[in-house]
Parts: C-alpha cells; structure tokens; sequence
C-alpha cells in the first residue's frame, strides 16, 4: 500500500513511470473539476471525513479532519483472488483475464466510462445542497458522499488509462467534461442530470439510485476482467455508507412527520413544519421509478452479450445461482399488448437486466419496510410502499406507457388527472424547497428532520464533523 504517495494506491503505481506520469497529468484537471463542480462551499473547511488506508475488511479507514481539496483520493483494489476463475459466460471456469480480450475491448470500455460518468454527475447535482444542510451531521455525510463518489471516479479512470491506452485517456478527459443536467454535454444515463436541490430528494437519491450503484457494482464484480471485478468490490465496501445515509435520512423524515402529526390536532405534519407523509409517497415514486430505469431494457441483447462474454455477472453469481451458462431456462416476463398484460417467456441470458432488478426491488422493499415500523411504532395509520416496476418508467418496455401505482394500464389522460397524487407537483417542490434552511449549529437539527439514533465513528450527535475557518 503506497499511501503517502502523490496518488495513493496499491497498485505499484509508482513501478509503471508512464501510468503514473499519465495519471499525475489528469490529476490537476481532476481537482479543477472538483474545485469547479463540486461542493459549493465548504472548501477550505476542515471537516471530519473517513479515508481509505487500506483494502482489509477491518481497519480499512482512518477518520481526521481534511480539506476537501487535500482529500487523499486513490487508487485502491481488493485483494486478488488466487487463481480466479471466470463466474459466468461461455468461458466459465477458465482463468480470468488481467489484461482486456481484444474482442471485448469496445464493450468493456463502455460498461467502465457509463460508471465512470455516475461518479462525478453525482458530486454535481448535489453541489448546491451544502447551502442548506440541515444540520452539521448530515452536511459532514454529504460531503463523505461527495469525495467517495470522487474515489470511485479515480478507480474507473485507473483502469482507462491502465489498460485502454489513448482511447482510455481521451474518456478519462470527457469524463471531466460533461457536466450534469448540461445542455449541450449532459451525463450519459437521464437521472444523473435530474436535479438535486433539496435534502429529500439527496435522501431519496442515496436511498434508491446509490442502491442502483450497489447493484450494479455486485454484477461487475462478477466480471472475467479481474482488475474490474477488484475494483468494483473495494467500492461496495465505500457504497455502503451512500445507501446508510438515504435510507436513515428517509427514515428521520418520516419519523419527524409522525412527531409532527402527534402535535397537531389535524395531524397536519406541514401545519408544523414539516415533510407529511402524502408527499414522502410522492418522492418515493418519483426517484424508486426513475432509478429503476438506470438496469436497462428487461430485454436486453447487450446484457445477454455482456453475460455470455463474461464481462457482467448476476449479483452473487457464485453463492445465489447454480447455472452459470445460463444457456436454457426463461424468465416469466409480463408485457402489454394490444393494452393488455400478458406472460411471455424470455430467454434468461436476455433478462439479465431484469434479474439484477428483481434483486434490487427486494432489497429496497426491505428498506421501505424498516420505515413502515417507525410509521406503526408512532402509533400512525399510514403505509408507505414501493410503486410497481411498470409506473412512470421512461426506459424499457413500459417506456411511453401509462401505469397506475399497482400496474395497471391506464391512458394518458387518467395518468395525467392522477400525476400530482402520485408525484412531486410544483406546489410539493416550492414547499420543500421553502423548508430548506440552513441549521449548523452543533447538535441543532432543521424542524423537519429527526436526530439520528447516533453519531459517526462513535461520536456524539453534537460533535464538531465540521470547522469553519
């Protein structure tokens, strides 16, 4: 582990002169970027964040405070695995690949620049959102979010420059050219240039769109290319901490609401202050359906391709799933034809999109489930739920097409009498964004949010996370 070198990592960077001069040449344009497009203040703060030191599952990050510009962001993979094999494809079972099969060359440079562009789009929609953290915990959380979604952009550009020769630093530089929500050089996948501008969409956004990330890490760490698959699996062991703030953020709203409408005598949480229940639903609906468009068609050539070829597997191919050919066997896919829904059967190799969704429909059910027992402890009768897959989708086979919140087939004209009850409106959007107010104070929280059951790294909620100079 090279860790006080000028670009952490422990990948021997410093053994590889011309990766290394190359990687030091992106470097400073990565830190204009992140000057440029990154938090909107805070900069010369000093503010408690975790770093990575090493790859081991214990002890992997020290907590100090850093200068966000002085972050050490590096270049770290998981241990190899001795002797690895290839999890899945025609070529299951054969040694897997250090360097990229030629013939693979054009779809792994693909699958590495479209998460390599979630990285920084992130950073960007949420630049503005330091302006009205609210409180000193969750601002010290955004910005751990902020410089770990940073790290994982230095990992997929280590491999471009690694391993892509002049096409991979040519991405790497578009990479820092894009720009989310821009007119003219947006970020590749449509919900990393929705805007993020107050803090339920971030909780909903870490919620379900980094569980999205998750996701789609677990299926290339099943990757063939072995420096991905390491790569990939270091970043979940971060990602983790992305899904912990949305989920507990989400999960301190509804608990503020329910207080809120205890206090009340209409249980009118907004009366008091705060987010009521109704328009949770609502995000909920909007940011769970668009992040479900971000797995692809539920027929897909270019997954069947990507798992025949090796280069993506299912999320824990190896303890989850027997065949790992996957050559026969179908998936029960329900499509509308002729406006009704009808079962066909699809090849499995074709439903790999769909499968990685299964797995992350239920897991995020299981999140949603932890907020209903805040909901039923309080003593409130309300349910939050999970929109079915086919609502509001702009990506697949329901793209286009109008659902109510079961899946149901309904005209444009029933979708759009309904679109406000089911979806933030305007009126949702200016009352939240009213509510976002500054509150730093330590230990003090915004009236609509609820204190979290504990602090970071055993620290009381009341800490310092952050000094302003």
């Amino acid at each position: 582990m090279q860790l006080f070198e000028k670009i952490p990592n422990n990948v021997n960077l410093s053994q590889n002169r011309r990766l290394q001069r190359a990687l030091e040449r992106w470097q400073p344009n990565y830190i204009k970027w992140w000057k440029d497009a990154g938090p909107a203040d805070f900069q010369a703060d000093d503010i408690y964040l975790r770093t990575a030191i090493s790859v081991d599952s214990k002890g992997w990050a020290n907590f100090d405070y850093v200068k966000m510009p002085d972050y050490k962001w590096g270049i770290f993979l998981a241990e190899p695995e001795q002797d690895r094999r290839i999890p899945c494809g025609d070529d299951y079972g054969k040694p897997a690949w250090q360097e990229v099969p030629g013939e693979f060359r054009n779809h792994l440079r693909r699958i590495i620049v479209t998460q390599g562009d979630t990285e920084p789009a992130s950073v960007e929609q949420q630049r503005l959102l330091c302006a009205c953290a609210p409180s000193m915990y969750d601002c010290r959380n955004l910005f751990q979010v902020n410089v770990e979604e940073g790290r994982h952009l230095w990992a997929m550009v280590y491999l471009l420059h690694a391993h892509f020769g002049r096409d991979g630093r040519e991405e790497a530089e578009e990479l820092l050219e894009r720009r989310s929500g821009d007119f003219d050089k947006p970020r590749i996948l449509t919900t990393f240039n929705e805007p993020i501008d107050d803090w339920l969409s971030f909780f909903m956004f870490t919620m379900f769109t980094d569980r999205d990330g998750k996701y789609q890490l677990l299926a290339l760490a099943e990757s063939g290319f072995d420096p991905l698959s390491r790569t990939t699996r270091f970043m979940l062991t971060e990602e983790a901490h992305h899904m912990f703030v949305g989920e507990t953020g989400v999960g301190r709203v509804v608990k503020r609401a329910c207080e809120l409408m205890k206090e009340d005598p209409n249980e009118d949480a907004r009366a008091q202050g705060g987010i009521d229940l109704d328009t949770i639903q609502r995000y909920i609906n909007f940011w769970y359906s668009s992040s479900l468009d971000l797995f692809g068609g539920e027929i897909s050539s270019n997954a069947a391709d990507y798992f025949a070829s090796g280069l993506k597997g299912r999320a824990h191919e190896a303890k989850k799933f027997d065949d790992h050919l996957a050559m026969e066997g179908v998936y029960n896919m329900e499509i509308l034809e002729d406006e009704q829904l009808v079962t066909k059967e699809v090849p499995l190799r074709n439903a790999m999109n769909e499968i990685l969704r299964d797995a992350y429909v239920d897991d995020n059910e299981r999140g949603v489930a932890r907020w209903n027992k805040i909901i039923k402890e309080a003593g409130i009768d309300y349910t939050l739920s999970l929109p079915n897959r086919r609502f509001n989708r702009k990506m697949g086979l329901h793209a286009g097409r109008h659902f109510d919140l079961a899946g149901n087939p309904i005209t444009e004209e029933q979708f759009n009498a309904m679109r406000n009850e089911w979806l933030p409106g305007d009126a949702d959007k200016a009352y939240i964004k009213n509510l976002m107010k500054p509150v730093l104070e330590r230990g003090k929280m915004a009236q609509w949010l609820a204190a979290p059951a504990r602090g970071i790294n055993h620290k009381p909620i009341d800490f310092e996370y952050i000094r302003r100079t």
